[in-house]
């Protein structure tokens, strides 16, 4: 009788324990996902202003048509990647649109007229913003995305991540940590 106990309470041990394993892995992705959710909101911002903010440049940049046309380029292509799912091309897509933003402030030092626009200031500010929006949302999402592989690389719960099909969570990285920085355009 005493056997049939010991036994039933190791069972219930087991169970209880892989129950909160698994509601802990459960619970690790969803979170992942709402950080993801932030950096796509704010991706998604950046994609709005940059037209806007190519569009206040055109009237004054008239010699810098194929500057122009790369950005709407490189915007396109960072819409199109942050549909497909992978970090790494949404990432690359991502820093390639910053670095032709960073080449279009740098022309924007031979117009005077543009810098002293107040709408390409306030469109300017608002890019720097969304960059600080941008970095705190990828931080966020790769503080959860660490703890939750914690959760799924750590024994036991990678016996019970294996089971149930849990990964992995690749983090969201810079391909390139000098285009970490915002770009600095003084007028």
């Amino acid at each position: 009788m005493i056997t049939v106990i010991i036994i039933v309470g190791i069972a219930l041990t087991i169970a209880i324990s892989l129950i909160l394993l698994y509601n802990g892995m459960v619970n690790g992705k969803n979170m992942v996902d709402e950080a993801w959710s932030g950096i796509s909101v704010q991706l998604k911002r950046r994609h709005d202003l940059v037209p806007v903010l190519v569009n206040s440049v055109k009237g004054y940049m008239t010699h810098e048509q194929e500057t122009l046309t790369k950005i709407a380029e490189l915007r396109a292509q960072a819409v199109s990647a942050s549909s497909s799912g992978s970090l790494s091309s949404i990432a690359n897509a991502e820093n390639q649109l910053m670095g032709a933003l960073r080449s279009l402030f740098a022309v924007s030092e031979n117009y005077p007229d543009l810098r002293a626009s107040e709408n390409f200031m306030q469109l300017q500010e608002q890019l720097a913003l969304l960059e600080d929006e941008i970095q705190l949302s990828r931080r966020y999402y790769n503080g959860t995305a660490r703890d939750q592989n914690n959760r799924v690389l750590q024994f036991p719960g990678n016996l019970v991540a294996r089971a149930f099909g849990f990964g992995k969570i690749e983090y969201f990285e810079l391909a390139d940590p000098a285009e970490a920085t915002v770009p600095e355009v003084k007028f």
